[in-house]
């Protein structure tokens, strides 16, 4: 996608503070945090959410829940604790239409998400 915002990220073309990376997967620190540990991890190949996600792409989904665990390792927040969201589409607050995890962790977070 020419003007995906995490695509120009993912390839290279807009600089961000990388958390891990490896062939499928990018973790980088979110521009708005809103907890003291605010990371986006997205797919480098563009997936616009969850709703895209198939047999297709699997693979990289799969990369993405392996890499979390390592992501919350190489930030101290396994032990303690993460929440990790993905918005869905325009209702659910989705705004770059591009499949990201936002982890966030580094204080007590309540039950509620709103």
């Amino acid at each position: 996608m020419d003007d995906c915002i995490f695509c120009k990220i993912a390839n290279g073309e807009i600089p961000t503070e990388k958390v891990y990376e490896d062939d499928n997967v990018l973790a980088f620190d979110d521009i708005n945090p809103v907890a003291p540990v605010h990371v986006l991890i997205i797919p480098k190949k563009h997936i616009t959410n969850i709703m895209a996600i198939d047999k297709d792409n699997m693979e990289i989904i799969n990369n993405i829940f392996t890499a979390i665990p390592e992501i919350a390792k190489k930030l101290g927040v396994d032990k303690d604790g993460f929440r990790l969201i993905s918005n869905c589409g325009e209702n659910a607050g989705q705004t770059v239409m591009h499949l990201h995890f936002h982890l966030i962790a580094g204080t007590k977070l309540g039950e509620k998400i709103i």
